[in-house]
């Protein structure tokens, strides 16, 4: 069972499955809600690895423009660019970790199952 109890001493992390005992029909509702979780971030990285593409080069040409130009504001307009790109590269990130979390509940959850299916 997920369980977040803050940073309490002696609880388990976010994210962390509790082997709690809970009848095959939970632990599917689980996997179905965490596959909606699964397909939802997996669209919104897809997402963003496209922007990130976009914004990547566009600071690439900004900072060669900026290297040309040599002028205060091309040097402003390409630093700002990087920005937004190293910004969307963090949250790309932040993206995967998730996605990492994700496919590991969605193990445990699979192990739990099969733990309890007849062989």
């Amino acid at each position: 069972m997920e369980h977040d109890v803050g940073h309490n001493p002696g609880h388990p992390a976010r994210g962390t499955i509790i082997d709690v005992p809970m009848g095959s029909w939970l632990l599917e509702r689980r996997l179905t809600q965490n596959a909606s979780r699964l397909r939802a971030v997996r669209d919104e990285l897809d997402m963003v690895d496209e922007q990130l593409r976009s914004l990547a080069e566009e600071a690439d040409d900004l900072e060669l423009r900026s290297l040309v130009s040599e002028t205060p504001s091309a040097s402003a307009e390409s630093r700002d660019a990087r920005r937004h790109a190293d910004a969307m590269a963090r949250h790309r990130q932040h993206l995967r970790d998730g996605l990492t979390d994700l496919e590991r509940q969605q193990n445990e959850l699979l192990d739990r199952l099969s733990s309890r299916t007849p062989r």
